[in-house]
């Protein structure tokens, strides 16, 4: 009679139950059906060499293990537990009465040791919908398995704590995570602050209003004058991640395996921070077993792009839907994958090739042309999807070794939490809409009303710069979170003005 044991695959950041039939009859060989991958058909090998090596014996019988559903291809080696305690099982070695109630996975070595998966978060989350009891998993996964509540998650370290578990009743002990006191006690902690930062008061004004509204924003400006290391900080000057934020970032990078075996839950907004050698599938997602990309593992946090015309152009092109719908969908014959990538984008470029393009005290020595050129390495239709465009210039060594305290992250993080805390009341009957940067244009029409004074200075900068209808947009959102931060109702000349200042590589004198 088969003996059922259960798995879980994980699909985008969600999992799927997977129930692993395992039947032994008289006859020879091994075989494992239900579509599964090269991993899993080698699982077998894996499995006989680690029973052997735990002192458990291999049937010398015909086996037939079957993947459940059928038609959804079983991916990885993290089978290699399930398959294995269902043959112990069947063979006789292990009652099976109690392994129904368990979800086990795990990739065996060949001597018996336990090794770790990807997806632990999701798979936990599964097998509590689905009323299991508990969930057996490597014992590096057992932290982050045990962030929810209400199932019991033991951490093993190799088959033979298996084999105990279900002959001899001697479990490993369970492990437990107090969710919300892990979270409230890391919340916050951060090793950069503003304070370490000398001048640069424009550029910590330009952050505080990204961090304020959501917007992306482009740092331009020539090498040493601060631009990496004002854009490490920004994230100390966000709004603390709430624990459905902690949690849905937790699960993305668990599906990525980014999690170590101390992590439970991620309490820091994400900063990632790719080469600019970076591949289109490795930003955005994908590969033949869709993976998360740089923009997923940055939900919720910031994704900085150093050196951006250094990037391929179609590496930043496939940017362009993300940044605008705040997901991605990975498309395959016979699946979609959908990833969530609600991050704010903080790039950073030299103005020309030299880097010296503006410069105050050096001397460009670039040709005619060549900035422009430059320039152009970076597409419209993504520059319009920047609301900041920010100048940086070199600090002077007055400011450097001036012994002034610097205002602290904290200080910014409060006003920014109150301009949040306005957009939080104003876009509460919205679904999905939490910041001024992700208004619609009909929502920045309703919202974003200025006076007849401001219209004109508005469509004086529209004619001289050559702003298109989304940097009109763009304006508007950032003049209404100045006014934000300000705690102004209605958007004012000075609003406006200051965020028109913002749109520097729309100036058609900008380049020359």
């Amino acid at each position: 009679m088969p003996v059922k044991t259960y798995g879980s695959a994980v699909y985008g950041v969600e999992a799927l139950t997977i129930t692993v039939e395992v039947n032994i009859t008289p006859g020879q060989k091994y075989f494992i059906v239900g579509l599964p991958d090269n991993a899993v058909k080698e699982s077998m090998l894996r499995i006989e060499s680690a029973m052997t090596s735990s002192g458990n014996r291999m049937p010398r019988q015909k086996i037939v293990v079957n993947m459940a559903p059928a038609d959804i291809r079983k991916e990885g080696s993290a089978y290699d537990l399930t398959i294995a305690t269902g043959i112990l099982a069947a063979s006789g070695q292990i009652p099976e009465e109690e392994i129904g109630n368990y979800l086990i996975m795990g990739e065996l070595s060949l001597d018996g040791q336990i090794q770790a998966l990807k997806g632990a978060l999701p798979i936990a989350i599964q097998a509590k919908k689905d009323k299991f009891k508990g969930f057996i998993l490597p014992k590096q996964n057992a932290r982050e398995a045990a962030i929810v509540s209400g199932i019991e998650v033991y951490g093993i370290k190799s088959i033979t704590e298996v084999v105990d578990f279900f002959e001899k009743g001697i479990k490993p002990e369970q492990t437990i995570v107090d969710t919300r006191d892990e979270f409230y006690h890391a919340i916050g902690n951060y090793d950069a602050d503003f304070a370490d930062v000398k001048g640069q008061e424009n550029i910590k004004r330009s952050l505080e209003i990204a961090a304020a509204g959501g917007h992306n924003a482009i740092l331009i400006g020539p090498p040493g004058a601060g631009k990496t290391m004002l854009a490490k900080r920004l994230p100390t000057i966000l709004p603390p991640l709430n624990l459905y934020e902690a949690l849905e970032t937790t699960k993305i990078h668990s599906v990525a395996g980014k999690l170590s075996a101390s992590d439970s839950l991620l309490t820091r907004r994400p900063f990632r921070s790719p080469h600019h050698t970076v591949s289109d599938v490795a930003l955005v997602g994908g590969g033949t077993n869709p993976q998360p990309g740089e923009i997923s593992l940055a939900h919720n946090g910031v994704l900085f792009l150093d050196e951006l015309p250094e990037f391929k152009r179609t590496v930043l092109e496939v940017m362009r839907q993300p940044l605008e719908e705040r997901r991605v969908t990975i498309a395959r014959a016979r699946m979609s994958v959908d990833y969530p990538a609600s991050f704010m984008l903080i790039a950073a470029m030299n103005p020309c090739p030299c880097g010296y393009y503006n410069h105050p005290e050096k001397e460009c020595v670039c040709g005619p042309g060549v900035v422009q050129k430059y320039l152009s390495r970076v597409s419209g239709p993504l520059l319009d999807r920047i609301d900041l465009h920010v100048e940086v210039t070199p600090v002077n060594f007055d400011e450097l070794s001036s012994e002034r305290q610097s205002e602290k992250s904290e200080v910014i993080r409060e006003r920014v939490i109150k301009a949040r805390n306005i957009q939080n009341k104003r876009f509460e009957d919205f679904d999905d809409i939490y910041s001024n940067a992700q208004m619609s244009p009909q929502m920045v029409r309703d919202i974003c009303k200025i006076s007849d004074a401001g219209q004109i200075l508005l469509k004086k900068a529209m004619e001289k710069l050559g702003l298109s209808a989304r940097a009109y947009d763009r304006i508007l959102k950032v003049a209404r979170t100045i006014a934000d931060l300000a705690e102004s109702e209605d958007i004012g000349i000075e609003h406006l003005a200051e965020a028109i200042h913002f749109r520097s590589l729309d100036r058609e004198s900008w380049a020359g």
